[in-house]
């Protein structure tokens, strides 16, 4: 006879709205969280007129190929450089392919400078053919000035018809044009749109000419400047000169300054002008092509103060409005439906607890049904108990790793200011939450009666990272052979080896340790040594149709924060809504919960009691729904150029989709294993 606990609905409804509260304050402080990017640490420099400034290069990245190359890998000019000096990297920006190489630009604090001549370069057949390819598939270089990248300015007009700068980070190495409808790479600044100009067929131009523009807030009472901008707008000039010039003379030398290095296309007096002829690459000619590079500086004060100077950076994403109200709508329509869920849910369990409660509610020869009737099977141990202990502690290792992740970059100590930090420092977490992974892994597992806890922390430790590092590991050999800097060294990929075999594994050990000495959990029912008969179930409850249902609702909830995630890391721009992202991520694991718990009371009722596995495969399959709509983006807005670009894409979007698998399938079993021991401990069983 059953006896059941009239409390337990009132319970369940007080923590929805405890949960609901939560929801409300992270909704209120992720306004204010999204718009804190400076990071406390990072001084300014002051600079003085006549300051000497020495630009850097980064890499040259294309979204077409995703492979970054090192700045020198074409011959640019690198008179004066120490090709053997690089700037120390940090783990993060070794992994995405950076290189940090001197240059031989030189500005001179508020001087403003013309037609700077920096060399001349006679480029053979093949160096013409290496230019073209980098070319043809979007090469964009990278500068740094004082810890701000070069960018491109653009401009977006709201409805109001007011104007909003925004910046596109790094320029292109030059422009192809086509036959019939030519391109354009800035709409104030297009050499391509005039016929004449070009030509009838599409032909390669090579931008030669950079003008610098150094943004600078000067405030009197601190006596001096502090670089607010680094701007540049490239040209294509085609320069010629009469007499015979000296260029190793004329390094970095003003043309035409004291009658020297004189260039008929531009002075220091005069700027290079639009209706400058270009200069066109031919890669089929065999004889040298000479190339003069040139450049302007043009110094210009601004009202920006150095704490806002990122402000611009991160308003270069397109349709900022519509991000922000499609998060703010994702999250009312979720927080319906969890609402509706949470009521047909209590509704539900109070009319199954007073059919419970009612004494003579059985009458004789009539047998009990519903989820009642498998009190003594429900926690008997699922098949393949270990490996479902593995995945949930590493599940939960991840879960933490990210929680720790979005909090730091919440407060502002993963700004764009530190280039790598992002990376870095979710290896660093998920190394240190191995402890976490380990101990939850151990302690599910002694659940279930196992015995052999150092086996499962053995795999416990190395079945994702070992994942993760076999596809990174092969992805790693084919970026090699295209010779690119993203290509990990042996060092850093030792180093990565020490990390996971050093401190991550010892760390899910130690956890499991401790999590195995801890008492297993305790049911509230027997389990009976004859397994009971599962009756045939009818359609609606069919395991697969639930999984892959039981995964929309999860996916439709965080969809558009993932075209912005997408956008971010493939077409190379600034993500800084951490908080929405932080909110997003606590909405996509309430509804984790929620629909797996739905979908295993559905299962109960059915009399079917295997829903161990099922409850970590339907919130985890949303994973699926990620890695097939990361496919159709890659479609519908990338234009992969090589075939090692889409494999790389593939990979890593395979990694991402199964550590979004691994942390949705945790939650949703941890929640659904609260839900069930909940229930079954508020009735009793003769």
């Amino acid at each position: 006879m059953a006896r059941g606990s009239p409390m337990v609905c009132t319970r369940v409804l007080q923590r929805i709205d405890k949960l609901g509260g939560l929801l409300l304050v992270c909704l209120l402080g992720a306004f204010s969280l999204t718009s804190a990017f400076y990071l406390p640490g990072v001084a300014p420099t002051d600079y003085t007129r006549g300051d000497v400034l020495r630009p850097k290069v980064e890499a040259l990245t294309s979204v077409r190929t995703q492979l970054p190359y090192e700045y020198y890998v074409l011959p640019f000019c690198d008179q004066g450089v120490n090709m053997l000096s690089q700037d120390a990297l940090n783990l993060g920006e070794v992994l995405r392919g950076s290189r940090i190489y001197e240059t031989p630009y030189v500005f001179e604090m508020g001087m403003n400078q013309n037609c700077k001549i920096l060399c001349r370069k006679k480029y053979t057949q093949q160096e013409i053919e290496a230019y073209a390819l980098m070319i043809e598939e979007d090469y964009r270089a990278h500068f740094l000035l004082d810890n701000l990248p070069i960018a491109m300015s653009v401009f977006h007009e709201n409805e109001d018809g007011s104007t909003v700068k925004a910046y596109e980070t790094g320029y292109p190495l030059g422009h192809v044009t086509r036959a019939g409808a030519m391109e354009s790479f800035d709409p104030e600044m297009d050499q391509g749109e005039d016929p004449e100009l070009w030509g009838a067929t599409g032909q390669i131009v090579l931008f030669n000419h950079l003008r610098f523009t150094i943004l600078y807030h000067e405030d009197p009472s601190r006596h001096g400047m502090r670089i607010v901008g680094f701007e540049v707008e490239p040209y294509s000039v085609e320069h010629s000169y009469v007499n015979q010039i000296d260029f190793d003379e004329c390094f970095n030398a003003i043309a035409g300054d004291n009658m020297q290095c004189n260039l008929n296309t531009c002075s220091a007096d005069e700027m290079v002008s639009l209706n400058s002829p270009p200069l066109l690459l031919d890669p089929k000619r065999e004889s040298p092509t000479e190339v003069i590079w040139t450049y302007d500086v043009v110094f210009e004060p601004s009202p920006i103060r150095w704490s806002t100077r990122w402000d611009t950076y991160l308003q270069s994403a397109d349709d900022a409005q519509v991000h922000w109200f499609s998060i703010l709508n994702s999250f009312m329509i979720v927080v319906f439906l969890s609402g509706l869920i949470a009521m047909i849910m209590i509704r539900t369990l109070r009319r199954d607890f007073q059919r419970y409660e009612q004494q003579d509610y059985l009458e004789e020869g009539q047998e009990e049904t519903g989820w009642k009737l498998v009190h003594g099977d429900v926690f008997r141990p699922p098949p393949m108990a270990g490996w479902l202990s593995v995945l949930v502690g590493t599940g939960v290792q991840l879960t933490f790793s990210i929680m720790f992740l979005m909090l730091f970059a919440c407060f502002g100590f993963l700004s764009p200011a530190n280039r790598g930090s992002l990376m870095q420092a979710m290896l660093f977490l998920f190394v240190f939450m191995g402890m976490i992974g380990g101990f939850t892994a151990s302690r599910l597992f002694r659940t279930f009666k196992g015995n052999r806890w150092k086996s499962n922390s053995m795999w416990t430790a190395t079945l994702f990272p070992g994942f993760v590092f076999a596809i990174f590991f092969v992805l790693n050999l084919f970026i090699w052979g295209q010779k690119s800097s993203g290509a990990v060294p042996f060092g850093t990929l030792v180093a990565l080896m020490l990390m996971w075999v050093g401190i991550s594994a010892p760390l899910v050990f130690l956890g499991s340790y401790f999590g195995f000495r801890k008492a297993p959990l305790e049911f509230p029912t027997r389990t009976n040594q004859i397994p009971r008969q599962v009756p045939v179930q009818p359609w609606f409850v069919n395991a697969y149709l639930n999984i892959l249902v039981g995964g929309i609702l999860p996916f439709g909830a965080v969809f558009v924060e993932v075209f912005y995630v997408l956008s971010s890391i493939w077409l190379h721009q600034f993500y800084y809504l951490f908080g929405f992202l932080f909110l997003v991520l606590l909405i996509l694991l309430m509804t984790c919960a929620e629909i797996t718990v739905v979908m295993c009371y559905f299962q109960l009722c059915c009399e079917d009691y295997n829903w161990w596995w099922r409850s970590f495969f339907t919130s985890g399959c949303c994973s699926i729904y990620l890695f097939l709509y990361s496919l159709y983006y890659a479609n519908a807005k990338l234009q992969m150029a090589r075939a090692v670009a889409g494999m790389m894409y593939c990979g890593y979007m395979l990694i991402v989709s199964t550590a979004f698998f691994l942390i949705t399938g945790s939650f949703g079993f941890i929640a659904c294993l609260i839900f069930v021991k909940q229930i079954y401990s508020a009735i009793k069983v003769d």
